[in-house]
């Protein structure tokens, strides 16, 4: 077969910022998944575009030739609407876990296919996993039946689901190409849209713990995912979100997952409660969805739980299985009293994967009990002496490290101190 183009056409065109025509787009993705543009030159032409950007209909038809590299899934034949939400990742982020059976719950059919954890920011099927038996890898037919009898899944993708997406997520990981606003855009959006879902909503994070650390930078990714969302007809809603502080009290594994079977029994600390119960009603409203009882009702009353145990059981997991605890902890206190002025997420999900909860490369393993735990967050006042943070590894020889990511990482203050803190909703795009 002769190529219509050659792949070094295509990165100087970048690098010299011209656009892409559809043709070159198209051609780009679909050589790329059948190797005949090599991963060098895959990695020069996402550093152009990381350096140069593309424009809104150049990264609507990158996306377009990523879902169209393989398979879509149809969820037609379901008794009721499906709905999902994607986060972008930021630290003790667990709101997938209550979230999901919640609106399950409520209602509404939630397919949510989920990926695990790189560098500081925890993955959805790495803390599922921490349950006794969990599976995360279901066929077609497996995913259609646990949503059918539990009105909820929460599983990995299958390989046949935007294969261009994997390759090039891999590469970006390793190429410092992650933070480009088309490239993270394209990625999420293609594998959403290849899901077939009728709506969804994107939790977009800005704050220390986030990719996108400056919330302009997230409003524009969350216009630009709602933009594509809409031109290939899925009913796209965003929500810019604060990730200054890491969510909850916890950031690890089984540490999330025991957080999670708080909030699901009318507990948990009062954020993820909040984040979860907005998230909800949003992703109920974008599907016409009018519960018999509302999404806070149903976190109190146990119909949240039911659907969780449920949805666990069919996937394998032993709902009554004590969750993983790791081997060694270590605890860390104020040093004065006062008021607990600051606690940066970036530096909490840092020492979490320090400690094992996340991988620095994909395909390592991950320990469930490794983490933090936070006794105290901003605004709380403290005395000289009482715990901050719990440390937990299954290796105590990484503590060293660990306590090295937390040097200022909390910061404590007089009583009267102004806290400069992110309001948990930034933005709301529709």
């Amino acid at each position: 077969m002769i190529e219509p183009f050659a792949a070094v056409e295509i990165i100087s065109a970048k690098r010299d910022k011209f656009e892409l025509s559809d043709a070159q787009i198209d051609w780009t993705i679909d050589a790329y998944t059948r190797g005949v543009i090599a991963d060098e030159q895959m990695s020069a032409l996402l550093m152009a575009i990381l350096l140069n950007g593309m424009n809104n209909r150049e990264i609507s038809r990158w996306t377009d030739a990523m879902i169209n590299s393989g398979e879509k899934m149809n969820w037609s034949m379901l008794d009721r609407p499906t709905v999902d939400k994607h986060s972008t990742g930021g630290v003790g982020d667990k709101i997938t876990l209550p979230l999901a059976p919640l609106v399950a719950a409520c209602g509404a059919a939630v397919p949510q296919l989920s990926g695990r954890g790189l560098g500081h920011t925890g993955g959805t099927l790495d803390k599922m996993e921490s349950i006794k038996g969990w599976r995360a890898s279901l066929s077609n037919a497996e995913m259609l039946k646990v949503l059918q009898d539990c009105g909820a899944v929460i599983c990995a993708a299958g390989a046949g689901l935007a294969p261009a997406d994997k390759k090039l997520y891999a590469l970006r990981d390793v190429t410092a190409t992650v933070e480009a606003i088309p490239l993270i855009a394209s990625s999420i959006m293609s594998k959403k849209i290849a899901e077939g879902t009728s709506a969804l909503i994107l939790d977009v994070k800005t704050g220390s713990g986030a990719f996108m650390s400056d919330p302009k930078d997230a409003g524009l990714l969350a216009r630009t995912m709602v933009e594509l969302g809409k031109r290939a007809g899925v009913n796209t809603r965003a929500l810019v979100t604060a990730m200054d502080v890491p969510l909850g009290l916890t950031a690890g594994n089984a540490l999330e997952v025991r957080e999670t079977l708080e909030v699901l029994s009318g507990g948990g600390p009062a954020d993820v409660v909040e984040l979860t119960v907005l998230l909800a009603n949003e992703m109920l409203d974008a599907v016409g969805v009018k519960p018999k009882v509302d999404p806070a009702t149903a976190l109190k009353n146990g119909m949240a739980m039911d659907a969780w145990r449920k949805m666990v059981a069919a996937q394998g997991g032993d709902n009554d299985a004590p969750l993983p605890v790791a081997k060694e902890k270590v605890e860390i206190f104020a040093d004065q009293d006062g008021k607990l002025l600051t606690l940066d997420a970036m530096k909490v999900g840092v020492a979490a994967w320090r400690l094992g909860a996340g991988r620095s490369k994909q395909g390592e393993l991950v320990q469930a009990g490794a983490g933090v735990e936070i006794h105290a967050k901003p605004g709380d006042l403290v005395k000289a002496g009482q715990k901050v943070l719990t440390l937990h590894t299954d290796e105590s020889n990484r503590f060293d490290r660990a306590q090295e990511a937390l040097i200022g990482a909390f910061s404590i203050g007089g009583i009267d101190a102004k806290i400069n803190r992110l309001p948990l909703v930034i933005e709301r795009v529709n």
